[in-house]
């Protein structure tokens, strides 16, 4: 679903990115993890063309948009939804229209629109909120509503920028659950950066490590548990990896 062949980036004269080569399958659940600056989101939003590398080529299901104009990146995006770390819920929408929201320039009817938002947020778990606002919702109310709208596009693949920040265990939990199920009823691909090193392996199918701007490991939860790497076992001694960063 996703390729990265030798991609360098950098911002504000700082090397972010160091030469990453990377393929993310289709269907898989991607786990992308490393501490404070690694890299992690700012692979996320090179994988949706919210930014574009030094060098280096992105290919989004064999289409390279690393030098792909506007209008062809606009076609990119309707196969890959994002969900942000802050849900970026538009305040002043309601709850249908924030779901609805990538749909609002297009010719679809308002009775199909309805039941586009509906029946994502039933995905979610989320029942008779269309006409609450975002001031009226828990965190982890925003955070699936931030996922409704991902899904409303009917996207192919699904990145999750730390999915679980700022929730509490419990609802942490409901949320990775919600990831794994929906990335098996949906046939999406799932790429998800996250601090939450627990949550992680109960979800991935594989997981990559970065360290200042390079992989350093790439496996599953179990390879990584038993490699040798001393990145990777300081990584994993530590529990888990700071927030925030590139």
């Amino acid at each position: 679903m996703f390729e990265l062949e030798n991609v360098i980036f950098s911002a504000d004269g700082n090397l972010i990115l160091k030469g990453i080569t990377l393929s993310i399958k289709h269907g898989e659940i991607f786990v992308i993890m490393g501490l404070s600056g690694a890299g992690k989101s700012t692979i996320l939003r090179l994988l949706n063309g919210l930014i574009r590398p030094d060098s280096g080529r992105i290919l989004v299901d064999g289409t390279d948009i690393s030098r792909a104009s506007e209008k062809e990146l606009r076609v990119i995006r309707r196969k890959v939804g994002m969900v942000f770390q802050s849900a970026a819920l538009f305040d002043s929408l309601t709850v249908a229209e924030n779901v609805g929201f990538a749909w609002r320039n297009d010719k679809v009817s308002k009775k199909e629109l309805a039941e586009r938002v509906k029946e994502a947020l039933a995905l979610v778990g989320l029942a008779d909120v269309e006409d609450k606002m975002p001031a009226d919702l828990s965190g982890g109310m925003k955070k699936r509503v931030g996922l409704a709208r991902a899904i409303a596009m009917r996207p192919q693949a699904i990145l999750y920028d730390e999915p679980t920040s700022g929730l509490d265990p419990m609802t942490s939990n409901t949320i990775l659950s919600l990831i794994k199920d929906l990335n098996q009823r949906l046939q999406v691909t799932s790429v998800v950066v996250t601090h939450d090193l627990a949550g992680a392996f109960k979800i991935a199918d594989r997981v990559a490590l970065l360290h200042e701007g390079e992989i350093v490991f790439v496996g599953t939860a179990a390879e990584m548990e038993r490699a040798s790497i001393p990145l990777v076992k300081s990584f994993l001694a530590g529990g888990q990896a700071e927030q925030g960063g590139y």
